[in-house]
């Protein structure tokens, strides 16, 4: 991303109105644009930002080049990073390697302990593949031992050209059981210590009713996609040419929100299949992302997710769980207050 893009993509994303101007830098790998790139990114958030302004940065890396600046900038400037690891080195390494083939384990803790040297938050996205949909209490296990008491939990799922799983890719009925083994292992002593992302959305959800992650929500409008030369997306699952809403160079953010393919893209999160409508689980997924329904077709949303009978089986399994956790810390605040 050039500089010129990088500028009016901040100045013009706060001069709208926001409650928190939210950040999230992706890639590829986010690392490979350098420090200065991102003391420029600090640099107009100050300058453009309003008075009392609020800005949240998050950044998701592979860990391997993060740098003692750049940590430094992520503590001055509060930036949440996560950092990708899948398990221990023989899980991780399974398929994260260098381009020549090497392990890559040991280069992420690597630049996990810059992080923590620099007092960075960080949190643990794990994905979920062939590699340890079968481990995953070893997975758990592992990364609690490590002191990393953050953790998301995400299912690899990619078809081939025949619709076809991928080799490393998972089923629904793997995710159910890897989501129900990690719930295992986390209610027997950790639902105070480890935050696990989307058991924190389910409680959200049962005691709030609002959902703070787009995959379980009604509508997929909840961000945009600016890639590098400025053309704007709906979803980081859905690059490509049909989906392109407008470019920030060209069009304001107002048109960008107003378009038609942003506006059918969001609605049609919730044009269910007929056996999701009868489900008893529908408010806690609404149809789940689209990337699983009709096998990566945004055009066939009334497609049952491919990881339906997975969240069905964690579902049946936690979710009683769950209540009683909600209504035994309830009990304890009520007790502590009196």
């Amino acid at each position: 991303m050039s500089n010129e893009v990088l500028e009016h993509l901040v100045k013009s994303y706060m001069a709208t109105p926001q409650p928190v101007y939210g950040f999230a830098f992706q890639g590829g790998e986010p690392t490979l644009m350098g420090y200065e790139f991102y003391q420029n990114v600090v640099k107009y958030q100050k300058e453009y930002g309003k008075s009392g302004s609020q800005v949240a940065n998050g950044f998701q890396t592979n860990g391997i080049a993060i740098t003692e600046e750049l940590a430094k900038l992520f503590y001055n400037y509060h930036f949440l990073v996560g950092v990708s690891i899948d398990g221990p080195p023989e899980i991780h390494n399974k398929y994260r390697k260098t381009q020549d083939g090497k392990p890559t384990h040991h280069m992420v803790m690597g630049g996990i302990n810059i992080l923590k040297r620099h007092q960075v938050e960080f949190n643990i996205l794990t994905l979920v593949t062939q590699a340890n949909v079968r481990r995953a209490k070893q997975v758990y296990r592992y990364l609690k031992n490590q002191h990393f008491y953050y953790h998301q939990y995400i299912p690899c799922v990619e078809w081939n050209k025949d619709n076809k799983l991928e080799p490393y890719a998972i089923s629904g009925e793997e995710w159910g059981k890897f989501m129900c083994d990690i719930f295992d292992e986390w209610v027997k002593d950790d639902i105070h210590r480890v935050s696990i992302r989307h058991f924190d959305s389910v409680i959200e959800y049962l005691v709030y009713g609002r959902y703070n992650i787009c995959q379980m929500g009604k509508a997929c409008n909840t961000y945009f996609v600016v890639e590098a030369n400025g053309d704007v997306y709906p979803c980081d699952f859905f690059v490509q040419d049909d989906l392109k809403i407008g470019n920030i160079l060209e069009n304001t953010w107002e048109e960008l929100l107003n378009s038609e393919i942003f506006r059918k893209f969001a609605s049609q999160k919730s044009q269910y299949s007929e056996i999701c409508r009868k489900c008893d689980y529908l408010l806690l997924c609404n149809g789940d992302c689209q990337k699983f329904r009709g096998y990566s077709d945004w055009t066939r949303p009334s497609s049952l997710s491919s990881l339906c009978s997975g969240w069905k089986q964690f579902y049946i399994h936690a979710l009683p769980k769950l209540k009683d956790i909600i209504q035994t810390e309830i009990l304890n605040k009520k007790n502590r207050i009196y």
